[in-house]
C-alpha cells in the first residue's frame, strides 16, 4: 500500500513538471503565432481581356468610293465568352439591343468572372479580420488509463529511501474535463494592416467588376451595331441586284429591238453578277456576326434570331470635352480599383513594416475536471505573452522590399490609368465630332447618287446613253448606300464609345441611343 501511494504520489509530481494536461486533461491553448504580412502580387492589372473601338480610314472594300472612316470592334479574352443558358427555340428569338445588353451582363463570362473574384475577395477580407477576433473553442475529454512505469524508467530509480519502490504500473484510472478555450492577439498591428489591405483590394475587385459590366455593354452593343450594320448591307445589296437585273432585263429587250448593241448587253449582265456577289459576301458576314453577338451573349446553341433595333440618323448632342473629361476621371470603374489598389498597397507595406513591432497576445481556458462530471472542479489558466523580433535571418527587410516594388508598380499603374482615360476621352470625342459630320455628308451623298442613277436609266431607256453610264451610276449609288451604312455604324459606334470613355456606358447607353424628342 505505501508502495502504490508512493508511486501515485511521485507520478503525479513528474505529471505536474513535464505534462499537466497528461495528467489532469486539462491544456491551455499555445497562444496565437505572430501574423505574417499579406503578400500582393506585383502588379494590380487583372489579367482578363479587352474591348477595344476604333476608327479605321480604309477604301470601302470593292467600291470605287474614297476613303471613309469605318468603326470596328474587338473583343478579346474572357469578354469574347459566356455561358449558354436554355434551350433552343424553333422559332427565331426577337432580339432587341436591351435584350442582348442584359444577357450579356447575365452570362457574359467577363461578368461571371468578375463576380466571382469579388467573392473571393471578400473572403479573404473576412479571413483577415478574424486575425483580430478571439478564437474560442470547446472541448470535452475523458479518460480511462493504465499507466506503464517501467517505460518511465522509475523502476530503476537510484537512492531511494529503505523500502520505497515504485509499482510496475499505475493504475487503472480515469478522469474527465470539459472546458472553454480562448486565445487572442490584443496588439497586432500587422494582422490590423492585413485587413486594412483586403479592404482595399475588396474594394479594388468590386469597382473592377463594375468596369467589366461595361466592358461588357461595350462588346455587346458595338457587336448588335455591327451586325445592324451587316443586315443594312445585305437590304442595300439585294436592292441594288434587283435594279441591275431590271437594267439587264431592258439591255436584252432593247438588244432584240436592234436598239443597242451586244456589249451593252454583256456589260448589264456583269454588273448584275457583281451585285449578286455582293450580296453573297454580306450574307456570309452577317451570319457571321450574329453568331459572334450570340456568343457573347449566351444565347442557346443553335439559337435564331431577329435584330429588333433599327440604325436611324438623327443629330446628337454632346456634352463639351472638358465635361466628359471630368465625368470620366470622376466615374471610370478602373480609375477607382486602382487607386483601391494602391491603398492596399501601402497598407501591405506599412503590414510588413510593422512585424519590426512587438506583439501581446492572451491565452487561457477554464475546465471543469475531475474523475467524474459530478465530482469535477473549476480549474482555469491564462497566460499573457509578448514576442518581438530579434534576428529574422533577413526575412523582415525582404518581405519589405518586396511590398515597397508592389506599392511602387501599382502607383505606375494607377498614373497609366489616367492617363489612358484622357487618351479615349479625347480620342472618343475626336471620332464623335469626325463621324457626325462624316454621317452628314454621307446622307447628301446617297441622295445625289440616287438622284444620277435615276436620270442615268431614264436618258437609257430614251437611248440618248449607254449602258457605261448607267453602269457607273449604279455603282455610285452602291458606293453611296456602303458609305452611308458604314458612316450610321461609325457614329453609333463612336457614341457607345465616348460612353464608355466617361464610365456612363450601362447608364448612357440608352440615352445614347434613344431618339431625339422635339
Amino acid at each position: 500500500m505505501r508502495t502504490l501511494f508512493s508511486s501515485v504520489a511521485l507520478t503525479i509530481v513528474f505529471g505536474m513538471v513535464f505534462r499537466p494536461g497528461a495528467v489532469f486533461g486539462q491544456q491551455p491553448p499555445p497562444p496565437p503565432a505572430p501574423t505574417t504580412p499579406l503578400v500582393l502580387p506585383i502588379t494590380g492589372v487583372p489579367p482578363a481581356g479587352t474591348v477595344i473601338t476604333n476608327e479605321e480610314t480604309t477604301p470601302n472594300g470593292p467600291t470605287i468610293s474614297g476613303n471613309t472612316l469605318n468603326g470596328t470592334i474587338q473583343v478579346q479574352g474572357v469578354f469574347g465568352g459566356s455561358t449558354p443558358a436554355g434551350l433552343a427555340t424553333p422559332e427565331p428569338l426577337p432580339l432587341n439591343l436591351n435584350d442582348a445588353i442584359r444577357r450579356g451582363i447575365a452570362f457574359n463570362l467577363g461578368v461571371i468572372g468578375a463576380t466571382n473574384t469579388e467573392r473571393g475577395a471578400r473572403a479573404a477580407q473576412r479571413s483577415a479580420l478574424s486575425r483580430l477576433l478571439p478564437d474560442v473553442s470547446g472541448t470535452i475529454t475523458a479518460a480511462d488509463e493504465k499507466v506503464s512505469l517501467a517505460t518511465l524508467g522509475l523502476q530503476s530509480a537510484q537512492n531511494l529511501p529503505p523500502g520505497f519502490q515504485f509499482g510496475r504500473v499505475l493504475g487503472p484510472f480515469h478522469f474527465f474535463d470539459a472546458g472553454v478555450l480562448a486565445r487572442q492577439r490584443i496588439v497586432d498591428l500587422t494582422a490590423l494592416r492585413n485587413y486594412r489591405a483586403a479592404q482595399d483590394i475588396t474594394t479594388a475587385t468590386a469597382a473592377t467588376a463594375l468596369n467589366d459590366r461595361d466592358l461588357v455593354v461595350l462588346a455587346v452593343g458595338g457587336s448588335y451595331l455591327q451586325a445592324i450594320a451587316a443586315a443594312a448591307r445585305i437590304d442595300s445589296a439585294r436592292a441594288q441586284v434587283e435594279t441591275a437585273q431590271a437594267l439587264y432585263t431592258q439591255a436584252v429587250r432593247q438588244n432584240e429591238a436592234g436598239v443597242n448593241a451586244q456589249i451593252d448587253v454583256d456589260r448589264s449582265q456583269v454588273e448584275w453578277q457583281v451585285q449578286r456577289l455582293r450580296l453573297i459576301s454580306f450574307q456570309t458576314d452577317f451570319a457571321t456576326q450574329k453568331l459572334t453577338l450570340g456568343r457573347i451573349i449566351g444565347l442557346p446553341l443553335g439559337q435564331e434570331f431577329t435584330l429588333t433595333t433599327m440604325l436611324q440618323y438623327r443629330p446628337v448632342t454632346q456634352p463639351s470635352l472638358q465635361e466628359a473629361l471630368t465625368t470620366a476621371f470622376a466615374d471610370r470603374a478602373d480609375l477607382k480599383a486602382a487607386d483601391a489598389q494602391v491603398r492596399a498597397a501601402d497598407q501591405a507595406r506599412k503590414a510588413a513594416k510593422a512585424q519590426y513591432l512587438p506583439g501581446f497576445a492572451v491565452n487561457g481556458g477554464y475546465f471543469l475536471a475531475g474523475e467524474t462530471p459530478s465530482q469535477s472542479n473549476g480549474t482555469f489558466s491564462v497566460l499573457a505573452t509578448v514576442d518581438f523580433p530579434i534576428w529574422s535571418g533577413g526575412r523582415i527587410p525582404a518581405d519589405v522590399a518586396a511590398a515597397d516594388a508592389a506599392y511602387n508598380q501599382r502607383r505606375a499603374e494607377y498614373e497609366d490609368v489616367r492617363g489612358r482615360i484622357d487618351f479615349e476621352v479625347r480620342t472618343a470625342f475626336l471620332r464623335l465630332n469626325a463621324t457626325t459630320e462624316q454621317m452628314a455628308v454621307a446622307e447628301s451623298n446617297r441622295a445625289l447618287a440616287q438622284n444620277t442613277l435615276r436620270q442615268a436609266r431614264d436618258r437609257f431607256a430614251a437611248g440618248v446613253a449607254d449602258t457605261i453610264e448607267v453602269v457607273q451610276a449604279q455603282e455610285s449609288v452602291a458606293t453611296a448606300e456602303q458609305d452611308y451604312i458604314a458612316s450610321l455604324y461609325a457614329l453609333y459606334l463612336a457614341k457607345l464609345s465616348l460612353a464608355r470613355a466617361t464610365g456612363n456606358t450601362e447608364a448612357g447607353v440608352a440615352t445614347l441611343l434613344q431618339p431625339n424628342v422635339p
